[in-house]
């Protein structure tokens, strides 16, 4: 178990050694630490930790700066949030606003556009502790996807409605822009979401598909699609999401996104499906983990796949590193459901955790120990973690040398915020 005075120097070693080490195998690179600490620190009430991901695709080398500037703010605005006593679901929540709102991300503000030039957007929530979940698909209008997904999910836990009528847990298009102005949400102005760099790509991709239409069909425009989805197949695939564990140990995750470039309009993709996009299950008598998933990638294998729920069933193996390789292997690149696709674009960040005691001469010191892992298929994913007692989060963009041999990267964190048992 590491103790608060060991878990810094742990992380900084493992940064370097995510940036340095060069991969070493076609099919799989990994880092894991595990250090003992012999010291506990007590602390003030103060636990809990966050892991981001600004999606797993292809980002721009040349931007790796403002993904990294982004996770770091995310992490921050959970850890406030962990620091002010905000349950898991809080915080998660607050992570993925802060993610909607960089345009740089394809989530919220700056989203892909549809076929029609237009921004439609998927997110979902899930709390460990109370099992509820709340999402929303194909969403125009709101500036925050998640706070509306949040709301839905707040709601259903009131119970139900006048006449006994079952509150929503997930809605899409108009109605679901409707109910969330109704319960206070303001709109945005789909124009204002918009950015230069959304409208830029989408001119972009629009003259290609004109082009491509104007290609006779056959054999040529089979090679053309598939040297196009070689080049720019997972250039788009950068939905953001979050894990958090709080001080209580609950566990919460959330996803958004908007979506496939240039995809029919009323597409609803992975973030807003159940088990698909994000999972999060506090432990109980079957199942001794807490476990909690975000997905990225592209929706319609995550959909086949159910990706999060099947990562999340796998962390309750003993090896959790080895479970997630597993999983991702035969759960998603080998998957049956995805037998006809040339390539598996998909990438997760995983959390797991169980309290644990440990007694001591004065008193009884209860912690949580943390396991954090990410794992993705394509070209690269840029992720950030940082604890409630870190003065700042880390970040770790990783890139894989080539993308078209299918790539697991995971990275395990253990660590145990330590507090007095109350």
């Amino acid at each position: 178990m590491i103790g608060l005075s060991s878990y810094a120097g742990v992380m900084e070693s493992l940064t370097n050694a995510a940036e340095e080490q060069q991969p070493s195998s076609p099919l799989t690179n990994s880092w894991s630490i595990k250090q003992e600490s012999s010291k506990n620190q007590k602390t003030k009430g103060v636990g809990g930790f966050v892991l981001v991901h600004a999606g797993a695709g292809y980002h721009s080398e040349s931007k790796a700066k403002e993904y990294k500037h982004v996770c770091k703010r995310a992490c921050q605005r959970a850890v406030d949030q962990l620091k002010a006593g905000a349950l898991a679901v809080e915080a998660v929540a607050a992570a993925l606003v802060e993610l909607e709102d960089s345009p740089f991300t394809n989530a919220g503000m700056g989203s892909n556009l549809n076929l029609l030039g237009e921004i439609e957007c998927d997110a979902s929530i899930m709390d460990g502790k109370s099992l509820h979940y709340g999402a929303v698909g194909a969403i125009s209008g709101i500036k925050n996807p998640v706070l509306v997904a949040k709301r839905l999910l707040s709601e259903a836990q009131k119970g139900k409605l006048s006449a006994g009528r079952i509150p929503p847990c997930f809605l899409v298009g108009r109605g679901a822009h409707d109910w969330a102005v109704s319960h206070g949400i303001p709109p945005c102005p789909s124009e204002k979401m918009a950015t230069k760099f959304s409208l830029s790509a989408y001119k972009r991709n629009k003259r290609k598909m004109e082009l491509a239409e104007k290609m006779d069909t056959g054999d040529q425009t089979k090679k053309r699609r598939q040297s196009s989805e070689n080049e720019n197949g997972s250039a788009c695939l950068d939905t953001v999401g979050a894990v958090v564990v709080d001080l209580e140990g609950n566990v919460a995750a959330a996803v958004s996104s908007g979506g496939l470039a240039m995809k029919h309009s009323g597409r609803v993709g992975q973030a807003a499906h159940y088990g698909c996009g994000c999972w999060a299950e506090n432990a109980c008598n079957m199942n001794p983990y807490s476990t909690a998933v975000s997905t990225s990638g592209c929706g319609e294998h995550l959909i086949r796949t159910m990706l999060a729920r099947e990562c999340s069933a796998a962390m309750q193996s003993e090896d959790a590193h080895q479970a997630l390789l597993e999983a991702m292997q035969n759960k998603f690149i080998s998957s049956p459901f995805l037998a006809s696709e040339d390539r598996v674009l998909g990438g997760v960040i995983v959390l797991r955790c169980c309290r644990c005691v440990e007694a001591q001469p004065s008193q009884n010191i209860q912690g949580i120990l943390v396991e954090f892992l990410w794992s993705h298929t394509t070209e690269s994913m840029c992720v950030g973690y940082m604890s409630a007692q870190d003065s700042k989060a880390k970040v770790s963009f990783l890139i894989n040398v080539t993308s078209k041999i299918p790539r697991i990267v995971g990275i395990v964190i253990l660590y145990s915020p330590v507090t007095p048992d109350i």
